[in-house]
């Protein structure tokens, strides 16, 4: 059930720490962020909804080229929060947790059949779930370019994967707020561009929100 009277898409500039488990940090991170937003949001709407008879629904679009192993981890077994992962088959984590649902892509995957594949996730997101709020991990190292990455998405893939997950969000009216997660280009400023073009994005799909 979507947040009633919601008109929402909002960023984080920073964040994406998907690899942070309940008890312990990992592969850069910390504390994961998408879970504390998870759960201090459905604290919110059951403050606000005590007479619904279930909590926010809340799914997690993770497009890092990483899996979201801590993520995954902590909901585990957890009927509210949805899980989604599309991510380098090889990439870290090389021990990754189970996702509700887990795509892996071979090396050097490519704009058409990732986009083919992130088709294909959200129609099984959609038949298996009802989201009242999306989280969305917008990750740059899909990149060709990237480091740590194993893909192969140009800068007009990842801004075709961007617009495919606002426009699912925007369709649906369910409100979304994302964040940057991970980027290492080997030219610091492809990664930037990446961010950019997310940013710009959003930034349509943020004023489609307010009419």
């Amino acid at each position: 059930m979507p947040v009633r009277g919601a008109r929402a898409l909002r960023a984080n500039l920073a964040g994406g720490t998907h690899h942070a488990y309940a008890h312990k940090g990992g592969g850069f991170c910390v504390f994961n962020d998408s879970a504390v937003a998870a759960r201090l949001m459905q604290a919110e709407w059951f403050r606000q909804h005590r007479q619904e008879r279930k909590p926010l629904q809340v799914a997690v679009i993770d497009l890092d080229v990483h899996q979201g192993n801590g993520t995954a981890s902590i909901f585990a077994n957890d009927l509210s929060v949805f899980t989604l992962s599309l991510h380098g088959q090889k990439n870290f984590p090389f021990h990754k947790e189970a996702s509700d649902l887990d795509v892996e892509l071979p090396d050097g995957c490519a704009d058409a059949d990732y986009l083919q594949a992130l088709e294909q996730a959200l129609d099984e997101l959609e038949r298996r779930f009802e989201p009242g709020l999306l989280l969305f991990l917008a990750g740059a190292d899909p990149f060709e370019g990237d480091r740590l990455g194993r893909l192969a998405l140009s800068y007009d893939g990842l801004e075709a994967r961007d617009r495919r997950v606002f426009d699912w969000a925007w369709q649906r009216r369910i409100p979304l707020a994302f964040s940057m997660a991970g980027g290492y280009g080997v030219k610091i400023d492809e990664t930037v561009q990446v961010q950019i073009n997310t940013y710009r994005v959003a930034l349509e799909y943020w004023r489609k929100w307010q009419r």
